[in-house]
């Protein structure tokens, strides 16, 4: 099984159009660290806090603390601070993947020899696994709701 912790923008973009079930069926469980977890859900108004929420209280996704340390704090002076603690728990838990899609976080996190996949590498891996009938709905329907992410050329995970 492979170690996966996520960013709260693919959470959203995926709980945003009913398919945040996808990553419990491609790696079985996610981590998230609690800045993610706060970010998503602290006024229940974002696109996607019932269904994370749910997801933590039902344990396919994890919710960890990050070791208290400089990086998440330095971090976060070039991301938010949601993506800042996502790439140190990535570091720490030495994950096999990081799920973000902001172009900052990502070029931080492959820097530091995080593998990197989005919103649109985790909508490609599920067509490929037989998980949506057709790719590009779940892409317009993500459009459709003012979340914006950007299929990067290695965002597909190999």
């Amino acid at each position: 099984m492979k170690l996966v912790v996520a960013d709260a923008g693919s959470l959203i973009g995926l709980a945003s159009i009913s398919r945040l079930y996808i990553l419990r069926r491609l790696y079985q469980s996610v981590t998230i660290p609690r800045k993610v977890f706060d970010e998503i859900t602290a006024t229940g108004e974002k696109p996607g806090a019932k269904a994370v929420s749910e997801s933590v209280v039902s344990g396919w996704t994890k919710l960890v603390r990050v070791k208290r340390g400089n990086l998440a704090n330095s971090l976060s002076l070039l991301v938010d601070a949601g993506e800042a603690e996502a790439i140190q728990l990535a570091m720490e838990q030495n994950a096999d993947m990081l799920l973000i899609d902001d172009r900052k976080g990502r070029s931080i996190a492959k820097k530091r020899g995080i593998k990197v996949v989005g919103t649109g590498g985790v909508l490609i891996n599920a067509k490929k696994a037989g998980l949506l009938e057709k790719r590009i709905v779940g892409f317009k329907r993500i459009a459709k709701r003012g979340i914006s992410f950007v299929v990067w050329p290695d965002s597909e995970d190999s």
